[in-house]
Order: structure tokens, then sequence, then C-alpha cells
């Protein structure tokens, strides 16, 4: 990758020691000669990211999150450095970053391009969502009534806490919770998971990545529609929830080397082996 010559930061000054190891970041890019600017506001302010060559994001998996739609808008390449619990968007640690930044700053890194849901609930109602979009009565002791159509065909009629679409990078999140696949990364897919489903037929479903989704309110009730569990659509009443892939991508930046399931394995806490692998 080319040098980065302007970077932006954005910190989550909540996350313990995230300020602090933002300052020894940014002193280590200003004596590289690049071009820093920072900010802790959320959402970020508007072309915060306009012309910059990388957004470093120090905070949780969270806090990345939150500026994926400016990324995306930008296409500007994200390092997130993880200073909250879990971590698998922020794939840096602290003491990662540290070592490894005067690196980063001479662009050796690869770029993981993943895929965004485009989610639209009405007129002017339209959002982007890295992870996942979350489709629940918002009355939390009611159950919904939803019925999902891919490309004009009837899929079926759920009754049930929610439906959870999400993209291979969310599958690791809600959909995982809620008994759905794990999904490669970068395999051009939408994941439906239904949420405690009130029959015992209903399973997860793949969908290839051209699909347009749609999806009716039978409940008769207002729904919530969480893009990545942070932000709401307001749903519209003549109006179906309509989700596909987005045109649009975010951009990861990742140590060269870097394994997806490594991290899988680490984060999830998967055990298990063969004593003896010699059949």
């Amino acid at each position: 990758m080319d040098p980065i010559r302007k970077l932006a930061f954005v910190i989550n000054q909540e996350k313990t020691g995230a300020p602090q190891l933002a300052s020894a970041l940014e002193s280590i890019a200003r004596s590289h000669g690049v071009d820093v600017k920072s900010s802790a506001r959320f959402p970020i302010p508007p072309d915060f990211l306009a012309g910059c060559d990388a957004c470093c994001v120090i905070g949780g998996d969270g806090t990345l999150l939150g500026i994926v739609r400016a990324a995306a808008e930008h296409q500007v390449p994200v390092i997130g450095v993880n200073r909250g619990s879990l971590g698998f968007l922020t794939t840096f640690s602290a003491e990662e970053a540290k070592v490894q930044f005067q690196s980063l700053l001479k662009g050796e890194y690869v770029v993981a391009s993943r895929s965004l849901l485009d989610c639209s609930t009405g007129p002017d109602q339209h959002d982007l969502a890295l992870n996942d979009v979350l489709i629940k009565t918002e009355a939390n002791s009611r159950l919904a009534r939803l019925e999902v159509f891919a490309d004009g065909q009837l899929v079926t009629e759920y009754y049930c806490d929610g439906l959870i679409f999400s993209t291979p990078t969310g599958s690791t999140a809600y959909n995982l919770s809620a008994g759905g696949p794990l999904i490669y990364p970068t395999a051009a897919v939408i994941a439906m998971t239904p949420i405690c489903p009130h029959t015992l037929s209903n399973r997860s479903i793949i969908f290839r990545d051209d699909v347009r989704l749609q999806v009716f309110d039978r409940t008769k009730a207002r729904l919530l529609v969480a893009m990545d569990g942070q932000r709401n659509l307001v749903t519209c009443d003549t109006s179906p929830i309509e989700i596909s892939l987005s045109r649009k991508r975010v951009l990861l930046a990742q140590r060269p080397g870097f394994e997806h399931f490594s991290v899988v394995r680490t984060k999830l806490k998967w055990t298990g082996g063969y004593a003896d692998r010699s059949h």
C-alpha cells in the first residue's frame, strides 16, 4: 500500500487507556511527517475523513462500527486498535499498534474489503450496516409476525422475537449468538437468522449476493430496525423493509499474514483437537 500521509484518529475516550494510546500513536505519526487530525465526537463530524489516507480507530468494535458509513463513503482504510473486550474488527492490540505503527505508516499493511448491508424502511429512511440489521417489535414482550420475500418470491412467514440479517463480517456477532452460521468474511452472501421462532423447522437461510429482500410487517405493531445495534430506522406503514448488499464496501487494514480463523479461535476460545494427527 502507499505510505500514509494524512491520518485521522477517532478515539473512544471512555475506553481505559485509549486517550494515552492515541497520544502516543499521534506522536509517532507526526515524527514521521504525517498530517494528523483527531476526533472524540460520535458521530464524527461530517466529511471528517475526506482526503485522509487512513483512519485509526482506538476503542472497541462498537467504536469502529460507528464510523463505517463515513469510511465507506470516502473509501478510507480503517486501522482498528482494540481497547474494548472482544475485538473482532479492531484486530490490533495496543501493544501491536505501538510496535507496528511505523510500518503501518509506511504502507506495510493489507486491506480487507468487506461487504455492507443496505437497508431502507421507507422514503428518506436509509442506512448501511457492516455487521447486521435487526428487525423486531419495539415492545420487547411482543412477538413479531414478519413475512419475507426474496426477489419477489415468498420465503416464509416468521412468528418470532425478531430477524437478524447479517453480513459475513457480522456472522460472529448477534447472528452467532442466535444460533446462526459462521461465514468466511469475503463470502458474497447474506445470512438471515430468526430469533426464537415459534416452530422447530426454521433455520438460518443463506442468500446470494445480488438478492433483493423484502420484509413485510404483519404484526401491526411498531417495529424496531437497528443498524449494527447502534442506529435505528423509522418504519413506514406503507413500505416494506428492503435489504440488499450495498455497492459500497468498507476497507479494514490488517497486518501482513493476518489469519481470520486464528482470530476466531482466540476470540471464541475454541478448544479441542486430535491427540494423534497421524491419521
